[in-house]
Formats: C-alpha cells, sequence, structure tokens
C-alpha cells in the first residue's frame, strides 16, 4: 500500500534523504525511528505529497505521489508535526471544514465527524477555540482530522507527543484497533511505542536505512540479549563478583552499585542462544542460594531497544554535518 524506491531529497548541496527503499502492506504498523536530522519528517513529507523528491519514487495504494498527487492523497490521512490548525477555529469548525476539504457531505460527513471525535475523545472541547487549549488536545485534533475520512493509509509524525499517560494508552489502543485493515506509518521518538504498537520497525541515520525489521529482531541486535541480570542487597564483596564470573559459559560481566544494592549482568557465551540463558539463570540462582545471598531481583533480558539505536544511529552527535536539518 506504501512503495518507497531510491526515495532522495536534496536541499542544495546537502543530501537529507539518501536513496531509501521500503514498503508497507495492509496490516502493518510501521515505526519511523532515527535521530533528530535523519530525515524522518522529510521523508514523510515526500510520501504525502508535501515535498517533492530530488530523485526516486513514492506510491500510495499504487498512485504515484508526483505523478498522481491528488489520487494518493485521497488514500492517505496525515498527522504533521505539531499538527498545525486554524488556532481561532473550534474543533466542531476544523473537523467540518476537513470534511469538505474531503469531499464529505451530510449525513457522511456527520457520521464521519462524530466517529473521530468519539475516537479521540474531543467532546469536552468541541466548542473551545483551538488555541485555548492543552497541546495534549490539539494533538488528539489533529489526530481526528487526520482519521475523519478513514483511510486506507496513515502517515503519522509523533502521534502521542504531549500527550499525558492515560492520552498516549487510548491512543496507542486506537492505532491497535485501526491496524488490521490499514497500512500505518508511526514517527517516534518514544522507544516503548515501538514494542506496544509496531510490527515492524525501520531505523534511518543521515538520510539511509540502517534496520529494518520487527521488535524482536532489532532487539535481538542488542548486546544485552539474552544476558541475565541479578541484583542483590547489602554489602557484595569481590569475592562474589568473581564467584558469578566463574559460573560455566560466561563471556563477560558487568557490575553496577548504586545505594544498599548491586545489580551485576551477565553475558553468555552463546548471545543469541536461548538455552544459554536458561542455565546461566538457574546457575546464578543456585550460586545466590548457596552463597545466602539477598537477591532483590533475577531475570534474563530481552535485549534493549535504545542500546541497538545508538550502536545503529551517529547523527545527533555533535560533529555531524547538517544535524539540523529536517
Amino acid at each position: 500500500m506504501i512503495a518507497i524506491e531510491g526515495l532522495t531529497k536534496r536541499f542544495g548541496p546537502f543530501t537529507a534523504v539518501d536513496g531509501i527503499s521500503f514498503s508497507v502492506s495492509r496490516g502493518e504498523v510501521l515505526g519511523f525511528l532515527g535521530p533528530n536530522g535523519a530525515g524522518k519528517s522529510t521523508t514523510m513529507k515526500m510520501i504525502t505529497g508535501f515535498l517533492s523528491p530530488s530523485a526516486g519514487r513514492a506510491s500510495v495504494c499504487g498512485h504515484d505521489v508526483v505523478t498522481d498527487q491528488l489520487a494518493a492523497q485521497r488514500m492517505l490521512g496525515y498527522l504533521p508535526e505539531g499538527a498545525p490548525a486554524y488556532g481561532d477555529m473550534t474543533p466542531l469548525a476544523f473537523l467540518k471544514f476537513i470534511a469538505r476539504v474531503r469531499a464529505l457531505k451530510g449525513a457522511a460527513a456527520d457520521s464521519a465527524i462524530a466517529n473521530a471525535v468519539a475516537a479521540t475523545e474531543l467532546q469536552g472541547v468541541l466548542e473551545q477555540p483551538i488555541d485555548t487549549l492543552s497541546k495534549g488536545f490539539r494533538r488528539r485534533v489533529g489526530l481526528a482530522q487526520a482519521i475523519l475520512h478513514n483511510p486506507p493509509v496513515l502517515i503519522m509524525d509523533e502521534p502521542t507527543d504531549g500527550l499525558d499517560p492515560n492520552q498516549k494508552h487510548e491512543v496507542r489502543k486506537l492505532i491497535a484497533r485501526m491496524a488490521a485493515d490499514k497500512a500505518i506509518i508511526i514517527s517516534t521518538h518514544i522507544l516503548e511505542e515501538v514494542d506496544a504498537i509496531c510490527t515492524r520497525a525501520l531505523i534511518i541515520d543521515r538520510g539511509r536505512v540502517v534496520a529494518d525489521g520487527t521488535p524482536a529482531e532489532l532487539i535481538a541486535r542488542s548486546r544485552y540479549h539474552n544476558a541475565v541480570s541479578l541484583t542483590v542487597g547489602g554489602q557484595v564483596t569481590i569475592a562474589a563478583a568473581e564467584a558469578l564470573k566463574a559460573l560455566p559459559g560466561i563471556a563477560s560481566i558487568e557490575i553496577n552499585p548504586r545505594g544498599t544494592e548491586t545489580t551485576f549482568t551477565l553475558f553468555p557465551m552463546q548471545q543469541n542462544a536461548i538455552s544459554a540463558e536458561v542455565k546461566l539463570i538457574d546457575a546464578v540462582a543456585d550460586l545466590a542460594r548457596e552463597k545466602d545471598w539477598t537477591v532483590r531481583a533475577l531475570y534474563g533480558e530481552p535485549g534493549r531497544l535504545d542500546e541497538v539505536f545508538r550502536k545503529l544511529t551517529r547523527s545527533d552527535t555533535a560533529d555531524t554535518p547538517g544535524k539540523n536539518a529536517a
């Protein structure tokens, strides 16, 4: 439903998006990740027709976004960064305006507005000027206009930005409900959202794709994948650390003291073997019982997406050229 082939955008001598290719099918929620300046917003603006590509091609439901732009945009719901709207309008007036833009009239418009309002829980602020709303409510107005015409493709830039934890939970549930019959791209800096709602994640850096896979596949690239963490209370001696290091199958160990507790993270020699993690947990538990340590926590690490993200991306470093690009 979304097909991107060699998409490139240059601003003078600076290349913001550098020949990226990917596709998104019905039923997929793609988490679009990357540091500031990596090219995420620029890519989404090209897919939605707000920027023309310097090279390459993007199509939505088979419609080229350059040569068949209006047909492509009919298939799209777009929530841009900042959720811009007419501040002197009320949410109800704004949604009626969007309904007219989308060629919805009469009962069809009324039904579409009612469904969007209910989905985004805007009932209590419909008659209040948008400029007077909180950031969270303004974001929900932007989300309501994006889903108003029930598009088969949704592209959302930071959809939960400014929302409190309860509102984030509701928006995630809404996205999950819509996902079955839509193709959805979500740009986000909140890595927990990738695991919560995305079926796939794509990471870009300096305008290029550096990783593409399911959340589980990306997490499995973490050095913490299948590691074992043990937190013990009380005074921990050097001998305790040495005892843990002596366990069979240990490649390395990290020691992190914090107040009256110490966390040991043990890395198995076979990083990708789940059986190694299970055996290692058993061995650590047996050792803790034998030594009579006060165990606060003992668990296997699935992996850490933030660590994978940092390893793959470099655009947010101080010396990166074009750091402030879109």
